[in-house]
């Protein structure tokens, strides 16, 4: 199993998010190295129900980002939207427990939090 999974609902429809791309990244002033600030470490599309499983099946302990890039969601649709992508970013612990990170999303507004 990956380590790090996402789960995508638009809020402004009721249904998943289909087909949002998410990036996967080392984020910067965390436990991870200046050179490895910011590099990719997966990235992939929501499936039919709006999820994503990415990632290694463990990270490193360090600062971590999912970006959802939402405004090329949102333009699929011709829906104008304020945000044109998500950063969220979290920390892995040296737990190495599954990570849950869901996005609830409308195009003007957004909610995120640790899932299980």
């Amino acid at each position: 199993m990956t380590h790090v999974t996402t789960h995508v609902l638009d809020a402004a429809t009721g249904d998943p998010a289909v087909g949002v791309d998410i990036v996967l990244a080392h984020a910067s002033g965390g436990a991870v190295t200046a050179e490895a600030a910011g590099a990719i470490v997966a990235h992939g599309t929501t499936d039919a129900d709006g999820r994503l499983a990415l990632g290694p099946e463990r990270l490193e302990p360090g600062d971590y980002t999912l970006t959802f890039l939402t405004g090329e969601y949102f333009a699929a649709t011709a829906t104008p939207t304020f945000y044109p992508y998500v950063p969220v970013t979290f920390t892995v612990d040296e737990s190495g427990r599954h990570l849950h990170v869901p996005l609830l999303l409308s195009p003007f507004a957004y909610s995120t939090y640790r899932g299980s």
